[in-house]
Parts: structure tokens; C-alpha cells; sequence
């Protein structure tokens, strides 16, 4: 039986550790970068609070002097201050959807770790002056919370572009979508623990919960500096794609353990300068954007990541607001979602490597998640119903939301016609996940402005055009594949 490349020809003590390490790494650098994200969407209730009168809210401290809370407010009442969060929101997205872009071209040229240790140290900085820094200081202004907001977009988009191209770099095509789909948890993994980590601190002030966040992020991107490996070639072992297409019938008959063994633990783990006239080129922009399937994954998850995110940023606030539960309870209990999200990405991404297909796998659970969209808009105010109901809807939105941005985004960057100019996943993924941002960096202002004007409720059918949207996207991929599907 022939083995994956990445795991072929290495020793059990060095190729264990070496082939172990590089995706854990990258596996927890991401989720630290949605922790601190997820932290703002915790505190909103809270900094809402604290940006308008306290005769307009109860959650507003009552021995505030007045003096010192008529110089640093921002908003007469609450309607306008949500508006704000929103566009904070829009904000942050639409600058994180153009880092995008310029980031996946960035990883394929220089050295992904450090592209990747660079941005999660900066926007650690950045999430400390935004929610830690002014509010010790007592200072509060609208502008200079949008230019923090933009800077930190733009740092964050640094980090999936180049955790998939590692991951991709270390693993081939077979059981992509199961592998995939069980790493791309770490986006709600991340979620868990900033919901986790606010809750602990947030009766302490709501600049605690920033503070935490930004601390362990900025430790995670020193660790990534210095531990994480970003390809086999950097171990001395062969590219995936040359070991994979030139000896996997040689490796098949081969026997596990042979004499020839140590000859090749010499050569492949000789740590050495790679030779820049045999690296691939880089592929362009507009030469990715033309790969086949790339357009379309691109809008399709433009109208996922909407929906997606939309529960990411508003979901504790939602809960909050139209139950009138505790921001802490509302945080802790908005964790069910991304249960069922990574639940969702494994399960089916190990379908879709059974059936060697990806759209269908897509498109029957989409339709279940026009129906989940459908039920949670009406769930009763009972936490443990509301909990179910929110994992079975985590579970058919965030699941495909992971397989798109991830296993997908791999074939994308993998595919044959590539071969010849390999250094184009993080390009790839930049252009499917930088897509998908700018769908969410316009939903979220919507969602702000339809809860305003119209309700929850109505936000809910939003919800589901733009599920039905992200099927009518890829129906072309959907058609395509089920024939192929039959034919075999």
C-alpha cells in the first residue's frame, strides 16, 4: 500500500515530529487570530453601554460622574451605537477582503511563517490599543476606532492564505476533505475559546477581555517565528507534487523498512538552502482568477461567508437583545455554533473524499440549512432548545462555509493545470476567502440596518436568500460532478 507523500521515506523520530508539528502550529496560530476577533462580538452589549447615556441603558455604570461620561461619549442612544458596531464590522471586513487579495500574492513570494508571525503580532497590538489601551486612557473617537479597525483587517488577512498554503504544501489530494475539514475547526475552535476567555474576564471591564486576547495572540506569533515549518522542502524532504506523480508505483511495491533506508534519511534531512533557479513561478492574479472553479467558489462564498459571520459577529449580541439574557450566558452559550460548524466541516469532508466529489456534498447540505435558518428564526426563549437548534444550524452552514475555505481552496490551487507554477494555493485562497469577505464585509452593515428598521426576523430571511444564492452559485459545479458521479 502506497503512502501519502508527506508521510513517505521519513524517519520515525525526526519525520514524526517534523510532519506533526507544522499543521498543530498553524492549526492554533489561526485560532488565536478569531479568538481575538470573536472578542469584539462578545462585548458589544457592553461597549454599546458604554457609548451612550446611562439613563438609556441598564447595563451602564451608575456611580459614573457624569462630567467624566459627557466628554468621552460617543452616541446620544443605543440604536445609534449598534449602527456603528455594525459599520465597525463593514469596516474591519472589507479591509480584511482587500489584505486578502495582496496577502495570498505576498505568502507565495516570501517566507509564509514570516508573513504569518508578522501579522499576528501586529494585530495583537493593534486589538490592544483598539479595546484596552483607550479605555485606561478614557479616550473614545469614532475615527480613530475605524483607522485601528482597518489596520487590524488588513493585518488578520495574513493568516488563512498562508495556513492553507502550509497545509496544502504538506498534504496531496487523497483524504483532503476529511484532513481539511477537521483542521478548518481551528476557525471555531478559535471562536470557543475568545467566547471562553471573555466570559471569564469580562465583569472585570470589557477592556480585560481584549487584553487577554491580544496577549495570547502576540505569544502565539513568537512561537510561529520560530516553530513552524512551512514545507517538506524545508526538512530536506521532496515537494509534494514531484513525490507524489513520480514514484508512487515505485513506493507501492517497495518494502516498509529496506536497507536503502538510512541512505535516504541522509539526503532528505540535510537541511540546505533551497536553489532559487529551480523554484516554480508564482502564478498571477488574473491567471488564478481564470483557473477553472475559482470565479465560482468565489461569489458562492461570498454568500456563505455573509451568513457565516453574520452569526460570528451578531449571534451573542442577538441573543442579548431579543432574549434578554446575560452577555456572559449569550457568550457561552453562542459556543454551540461552531460545535456544530466543526462537527459539519469533518463529517463532510469525509463524504465528499468518499465520493471524490465536493459540490453535491455542498449543495444537499445548503438546502438543510435553508431549513435550520428557518426553524432557529423562530426558536423559543429556552437556552437548551436554542442550543440545539443553533448547532444543527453551525452545523450545515459553518460545515460548507470550512470545506469552501479550505478543502476547496486546496483543489483550487492544486489543480492539474497549476503543475507547472505550484506557489499558487495562497494566491488561490486569497482570492476565494478575499471574495467571500467582501459578501460578509456588506452583510454586516445590512444586517444592522434591516434589524433597525424591520427585526430579527427579517434578518433571518436575508439569511436565507443568501443561502439559496450560494446554491444557484455553484449549480454549474453541482451538475457537473453528479454526472460524473453517475457515469462512474
Amino acid at each position: 500500500m502506497a503512502l501519502p507523500g508527506s508521510l513517505r521515506r521519513q524517519p520515525a523520530d525526526r519525520g514524526l515530529v517534523s510532519h506533526c508539528t507544522h499543521h498543530h502550529i498553524a492549526f492554533f496560530s489561526y485560532s488565536l487570530l478569531h479568538a481575538s476577533r470573536k472578542t469584539f462580538s462578545n462585548v458589544k452589549v457592553s461597549i454599546s453601554s458604554q457609548w451612550t447615556p446611562s439613563c438609556l441603558n441598564s447595563t451602564a455604570p451608575e456611580l459614573r460622574p457624569y462630567e467624566l461620561w459627557n466628554s468621552s461619549h460617543l452616541f446620544p442612544n443605543a440604536e445609534e451605537a449598534t449602527l456603528f458596531l455594525g459599520t465597525l464590522d463593514t469596516i474591519f471586513l472589507f479591509s480584511y477582503a482587500v489584505g486578502l487579495f495582496v496577502s495570498g500574492i505576498v505568502g507565495d513570494r516570501l517566507n509564509l511563517r514570516w508573513v504569518l508571525s508578522f501579522g499576528m503580532c501586529s494585530s495583537a497590538l493593534v486589538v490592544f490599543f483598539f479595546g484596552t489601551l483607550t479605555e485606561w486612557l478614557h479616550f473614545y473617537n469614532k475615527w480613530f476606532y475605524c483607522c485601528l479597525w482597518v489596520v487590524n483587517g488588513l493585518l488578520q488577512s495574513t493568516g488563512w492564505p498562508c495556513v492553507v498554503a502550509v497545509m496544502g504544501n504538506w498534504f496531496g489530494k487523497a483524504g483532503r476533505g476529511f484532513v481539511f475539514g477537521l483542521w478548518s475547526a481551528c476557525a471555531s475552535v478559535g471562536n470557543i475559546l475568545g467566547a471562553f476567555l471573555a466570559s471569564c474576564v469580562l465583569k472585570y471591564g470589557y477592556e480585560y477581555a481584549f487584553l487577554v486576547t491580544a496577549s495570547v495572540q502576540f505569544a502565539g506569533g513568537v512561537i510561529v517565528f520560530f516553530g513552524l515549518l512551512t514545507s517538506p522542502k524545508e526538512v530536506g524532504l521532496p515537494e509534494l507534487g514531484a513525490d507524489e506523480d513520480g514514484s508512487v508505483e515505485e513506493d507501492a511495491n517497495r518494502p516498509l523498512m529496506s536497507n536503502d533506508d538510512a541512505d535516504d534519511d541522509d539526503r532528505n534531512y540535510s537541511i540546505q538552502a533551497t536553489n532559487t533557479d529551480n523554484q516554480p513561478k508564482a502564478i498571477g492574479f488574473f491567471q488564478a482568477c481564470c483557473l477553472p472553479g475559482v470565479i465560482l467558489y468565489s461569489l458562492a462564498y461570498a454568500c456563505l461567508k455573509l451568513v457565516n459571520y453574520s452569526f460570528f459577529f451578531w449571534l451573542p449580541f442577538y441573543l442579548s437583545n431579543n432574549f434578554g439574557w446575560k452577555e456572559a450566558e449569550a457568550d457561552q452559550l453562542s459556543i454551540w455554533y461552531d460545535v456544530g460548524g466543526i462537527i459539519g466541516g469533518t463529517i463532510q469532508g469525509l463524504i465528499s473524499d468518499v465520493l471524490q466529489k465536493r459540490a453535491p456534498v455542498l449543495a444537499i447540505s445548503l438546502l438543510f440549512a435553508v431549513g435550520s435558518l428557518f426553524g432557529y428564526s423562530r426558536s423559543p426563549n429556552s437556552k437548551p432548545i436554542n442550543a440545539v437548534i443553533m448547532a444543527i444550524t453551525g452545523f450545515f452552514i459553518g460545515g460548507p462555509s470550512n470545506m469552501i475555505s479550505s478543502a476547496i481552496s486546496a483543489d483550487l490551487g492544486r489543480q492539474d493545470l497549476v503543475k507547472g507554477s505550484s506557489e499558487a494555493l495562497a494566491t488561490v485562497t486569497g482570492i476565494v476567502d478575499g471574495t467571500g469577505s467582501i459578501g460578509a464585509a456588506v452583510g454586516q452593515y445590512l444586517v444592522s440596518l434591516i434589524q433597525e428598521n424591520l427585526g430579527w426576523m427579517w434578518v433571518f430571511y436575508f439569511f436565507i436568500l443568501m443561502t439559496s444564492s450560494t446554491i444557484l452559485f455553484i449549480s454549474p459545479l453541482i451538475v457537473r460532478e453528479m454526472r460524473l458521479l453517475l457515469h462512474e
